[in-house]
């Protein structure tokens, strides 16, 4: 019997078309897997049953009719609860926002998506305000992995991970500061890429700032590469966007890298990831050139990242915590409060200088890829982690925990804006220090507006090496 719930975006649109099932037959199929998984997983905090009944009825008429708006047209997908979503609170993970709204706006990647007929069907959770790497919220609690619910995804888009991972629908709306898609992809075992910066258009911006991007998540490279040409283009409420793009985007990926010149880096110059993560990615670096690409050990100079980072989150960030009354402060999880206090020691020439160092930055990367197409890196330093961790009271850095700075590699490409991508390159064997069979993730990055490459050299290594899904059964047991 063929499982609906975790059916390709391409593969629901080529059944909508034969008539094998119809988008009222997936969503019904979708609403039941991500109820099934919700006790165990909390990927989600709220759903809209009535507007995505009504989106899926509209599309099966269109394709009835054989005018269906696109690839997308019927396809469920879920929406994360830092982008607003009409008809559906948009609480940010937080206390603090009143659920009462009015929530009648869409940001412009949720519209674009309503317009090529995507049914929008739940809010996925994320970590408050964005602002935290663990797996959990004050408002919505622990969102757990899909391949070992007794570990987290890491990072703001917790919810969406767990839906594509435990096959509740093949596409996931998110955004990243710091590494957001590309830290709950690697820990919670799915694709995810951070476009270039200005691509898709984002209203309201960021709280982290112009560091911050939207972009899909999925199952498939495929898939995310049909999500982004969707809600990619300019908005006239983000001065940021850019005119469209269409170098940037392809609506099939070619899954080759043959001819590349790519760049391998185990650590970027910052630190070496953990013998079990390194042998994953060194691996992967064999499989490109296995696949034709010349691949060279080499690490960019990104000496300068950390302070100049640390800068501009955190006063970027602390802005929008400042402004909330005493009382409403105390109810924010003190791990996403403490930049508050942690802002109050920068100076206006510290935001100035930072803002410098930025641009150094992405001059450094600039020249990095006119010798190399491709960067690969880990996506990140350590094994998943396992839920319930917590931070040591103190300063909180956001690639860093308890001392231990164990997400060193996903910032700095929010700091040069551009495209990066995870996937899934290994998992856990039976002798890790963590349990068997967690994912372990690869960075794929290129340069600004190359994000057609990115996804390219993805859907190669997807094909090479193709991922067995957790099965639904052993995640809702």
């Amino acid at each position: 019997m063929t499982d609906l719930a975790a059916l390709s975006a391409a593969e629901l649109t080529s059944g909508y078309a034969s008539g094998d099932f119809t988008p009222l037959d997936v969503l019904e199929a979708v609403e039941a897997r991500a109820h099934a998984m919700q006790p165990r997983l909390n990927p989600f905090c709220r759903f809209d049953p009535e507007g995505a009944r009504t989106a899926a009825a509209a599309s099966l008429q269109r394709w009835r009719a054989g005018r269906p708006y696109g690839a997308l047209d019927g396809v469920p997908v879920s929406v994360k609860d830092m982008i607003l979503t009409a008809g559906m609170a948009t609480l940010k993970g937080s206390k603090t926002v009143d659920p009462a709204g009015p929530w009648t706006e869409d940001a412009p990647s949720v519209a674009r998506l309503r317009g090529a007929g995507a049914v929008i069907f739940g809010k996925t959770t994320t970590t408050e305000f964005g602002g935290s790497p663990f797996s959990t919220s004050p408002l919505t609690g622990p969102t757990n992995n899909a391949w070992n619910a007794a570990y987290g995804n890491c990072g703001s888009s917790m919810g969406a991970a767990a839906q594509i991972a435990g096959g509740a629908g093949p596409l996931a709306l998110a955004n990243d500061a710091a590494g957001s898609i590309r830290m709950p992809a690697s820990f919670g075992g799915c694709f995810g890429i951070k476009p270039t910066y200005g691509l898709v258009a984002n209203h309201p911006p960021s709280a982290a700032g112009n560091l911050g991007h939207v972009g899909p998540m999925s199952w498939t490279v495929a898939d995310a590469a049909a999500m982004l040409s969707v809600i990619a283009g300019p908005d006239p409420r983000d001065p940021d966007a850019l005119p469209p793009q269409f170098a940037a985007l392809i609506d099939e990926p070619i899954a080759s890298v043959r001819g590349l010149r790519i760049a391998y880096s185990r650590g970027l110059g910052i630190r070496d990831p953990e013998a079990e993560v390194a042998a994953a990615v060194d691996a992967a670096a064999i499989v490109f050139e296995e696949l034709g690409a010349t691949v060279e050990e080499v690490d960019p100079d990104l000496s300068g990242l950390f302070a100049a980072y640390d800068v501009l989150r955190i006063c970027n960030r602390a802005a929008g915590i400042l402004v909330l009354p005493a009382e409403e402060r105390a109810k924010l999880d003190p791990v996403v409060a403490r930049v508050a206090e942690m802002a109050e020691r920068f100076t206006v020439s510290d935001y100035v200088n930072a803002i410098a160092e930025r641009q150094r930055l992405k001059r450094v990367m600039l020249e990095f890829h006119s010798r190399y197409d491709i960067l690969l890196t880990p996506t990140m330093a350590v094994l998943p982690h396992r839920q319930g961790i917590q931070q040591a009271p103190g300063d909180m850095h956001w690639y860093e925990m308890n001392g231990e700075v164990w997400a060193p590699y996903t910032f700095a490409f929010n700091m040069t804006q551009q495209p990066a991508a995870n996937v899934v390159c290994g998992l856990t064997g039976p002798d890790s220090r963590e349990a068997p069979g967690l994912p372990i993730g690869l960075q794929i990055v290129a340069a600004p507006f190359q994000d057609a490459l990115v996804l390219n050299a993805a859907a190669a290594f997807e094909a090479a090496r193709p991922v067995r899904r957790p099965v639904f059964a052993e995640v809702a047991a």
